[in-house]
């Protein structure tokens, strides 16, 4: 790989590459902002209904949101593999491991689309299926709305995620990266990491608080 320039706007790499850093910590900082206030809305809700946001959290399927986890978290281990391997010089390695981060971001989708067929066979649905169960009342349909448009935001973000990680896969692939320039790759982890920790964030409101 002939030796990497920086754009004509900067003066060197190392001024690119923190130009590229601080924009997507600022991108993130609004992110948080968005989540932040969505999460907290949840709270708010689940303390003024407590009884009522666990008994539609019961129904929400922990075992599922589980496993999709422990995917999302494997899938940051192999970001981080690709990075730590494109620094020791071995890009094709690098989109290996890439390319094992995209397959893992597809198969939390696949396992969150079949919770959603599940949850739809369940009537938990608003505005599409939604039954009422024993003793619970209108509210609880607060939880589900919360349910479908986070985790439904958080997909869309994972999936513009994997679109990046694979078109990164493919420069890595054709030689774009090595240890002398690697920062597209480390943006990129922050934002593969801050998707992964937004999860976590939801997967313990929905889950296990939800039906504390």
């Amino acid at each position: 790989m002939p030796n990497p320039r920086p754009e004509v706007q900067f003066a060197t790499l190392e001024q690119q590459t923190e130009a590229a850093q601080l924009g997507m910590w600022v991108f993130l900082a609004t992110e948080v902002l968005f989540f932040g206030a969505l999460i907290f809305g949840y709270y708010v809700y689940r303390i003024s209904y407590p009884d009522q946001f666990v008994l539609a959290g019961h129904d929400a399927k922990l075992l599922l949101g589980s496993i999709n986890t422990a995917i999302l978290v494997t899938s940051s281990l192999t970001m981080v593999a690709a990075i730590e391997l494109v620094k020791r010089g071995e890009p094709s390695r690098a989109a290996t491991m890439l390319f094992v981060t995209a397959m893992l971001g597809l198969a939390f989708l696949g396992g969150k689309g079949y919770e959603y067929f599940e949850d739809y066979q369940d009537h938990t649905v608003p505005l599409l299926s939604f039954v009422l169960k024993p003793r619970e009342q209108p509210v609880v349909e607060l939880f589900w709305m919360f349910y479908f448009v986070a985790t439904g935001i958080h997909a869309i973000h994972l999936s513009i995620g994997i679109v990046a990680v694979l078109v990164l896969a493919l420069h890595a692939r054709h030689g774009r990266y090595s240890a002398a320039y690697y920062s597209p790759l480390e943006v990129l982890g922050l934002y593969w990491s801050f998707v992964d920790t937004v999860w976590l964030f939801l997967f313990a409101a929905i889950y296990p608080i939800g039906r504390a």
